[in-house]
């Protein structure tokens, strides 16, 4: 896969039956991770760890940081994390597929300097099952 650019990695929430591009965002980030599970017992090959396949927990973080520059999902980031509901997410990463799943919001964070403008960082962790949809 070629190089990419980094602002076509997209953050897409539910909103009803659409899905809205978190705009403003000039970072982010998307980090699939999956627990292990250490079987290793005295008879173990030459005492090497051995892992029991697929049954860790597996989960995926998302974060972004940047401006508040549209209403609709601006809206949309804020009354998810006041309700701290579980909505449905797709991110979208380019000429790879599309990431989809449910998510909840677990840090919202405002910041500003007196001479600039108000940035805002929001984390995501998946809730449920997620799915992978090539390109």
């Amino acid at each position: 896969m070629a190089a990419q650019k980094g602002k076509d990695l997209l953050l897409k929430l539910a909103d009803g039956a659409e899905f809205v591009t978190v705009a403003g965002l000039r970072t982010r980030r998307l980090a699939l991770n999956a627990e292990t599970v250490d079987v290793t017992h005295a008879e173990s090959a030459g005492r090497w760890r051995e892992l029991l396949e697929g049954a860790g927990v597996k989960r995926a973080s998302v974060a972004g940081r940047g401006l508040f520059k549209d209403a609709a999902s601006d809206a949309l980031v804020r009354q998810m994390f006041f309700d701290g509901a579980v909505k449905g997410m797709q991110i979208v990463i380019p000429d790879f597929g599309t990431v989809a799943g449910a998510f909840q919001i677990s840090s919202l964070e405002f910041a500003g300097e007196h001479d600039g403008e108000v940035t805002y960082e929001v984390a995501l962790e998946s809730a449920g099952e997620l799915t992978f949809t090539a390109v």
